[in-house]
């Protein structure tokens, strides 16, 4: 590939720019994404298991000792599910990777426990009405989205609550902006995380300032003019942007908490706002 192309890859692109391609949906990928979902000793894909445990706990402490019925959006291989159905509760997990649902299933509780398992995209599915008491959002996945996408999964959720119902989520929140922005990093590889194959990535973190905006770019070149682009948009909220997002759609009571996590990075401790939020 010439270099004035692969410049033009590696530019700043205009906000909310797509990528070429999903991570979740690549067979490969995937199964290296669940590895990494599983270790014990990463924060990356998910949190830790001590961090794990602490926000389950956290969470059910300020829900009560009743047996409810829960969402978790984006639950992975069932990391924070299983804890959850072990506790009694009526546990259902939704999400996009068919990777890690299919351990999910075939390592979780079985029996009147089991956790209720959907390979399903929670954008796209209908999450009923009247149907739960506790919807969870968990790993910053919810600054992620992109606005529109956030606006109508807030519908959504809103709908699917039963009277009295708590919508819980984290956030990467505008404390300490700039460390989040890492330097450029390219690497080549015989074969490796984004492919079987020789490859060479060049990564990239830009930040929108106004936006309060940061994206992790990832251009993955074959041979020839192969490439992929994947994108991944970290939208960072204060209080009152949150304040204004959520009454917006219906959520006219929350509150926010920056003492669940432990201290480690800029993504972590009181870097991470966790909201209960109520219609």
């Amino acid at each position: 590939m010439e270099i004035d192309a692969i410049l033009r890859l590696t530019a700043k692109p205009e906000i909310h720019t797509p990528g070429t391609a999903r991570m979740w949906d690549d067979p490969y990928i995937s199964k290296h994404l669940l590895n990494i979902h599983l270790s014990p000793d990463t924060n990356l894909a998910s949190r830790k298991p001590a961090s794990i445990r602490a926000t389950v706990d956290w969470i059910l402490s300020r829900i009560g000792a009743q047996k409810l019925d829960l969402l978790d959006l984006g639950c992975g291989p069932g990391l924070y599910t299983e804890l959850m159905a072990a506790q009694g509760h009526r546990v259902t997990g939704i999400d996009c990777s068919a990777n890690s649902i299919r351990y999910a299933k075939e390592h979780g509780l079985k029996g009147p426990h089991a956790v209720q398992y959907l390979n399903q995209d929670y954008l796209l599915a209908d999450l009923g009405e009247n149907k739960f008491d506790l919807i969870l959002m968990i790993y910053t996945d919810f600054g992620v989205l992109l606005p529109d996408q956030r606006s109508a999964l807030l519908t959504k959720i809103r709908k699917a609550l039963k009277p009295g119902g708590i919508f819980v989520f984290d956030v990467a929140n505008d404390r300490e902006v700039l460390p989040k922005v890492s330097p450029p990093h390219w690497d080549c590889q015989q074969s490796g995380f984004w492919r079987p194959t020789p490859y060479l990535s060049l990564s990239n973190t830009y930040l929108y300032e106004k936006e309060k905006v940061i994206l992790s770019q990832h251009v993955i070149l074959g041979a020839g003019d192969d490439h992929t682009i994947y994108r991944f948009w970290t939208h960072l909220f204060s209080h009152d942007d949150l304040d204004v997002l959520l009454k917006e759609h219906g959520f006219p009571q929350q509150t926010y908490h920056e003492d669940v996590l432990p201290p480690g990075d800029t993504w972590n401790g009181d870097n991470v706002t966790f909201c209960i939020v109520k219609p």
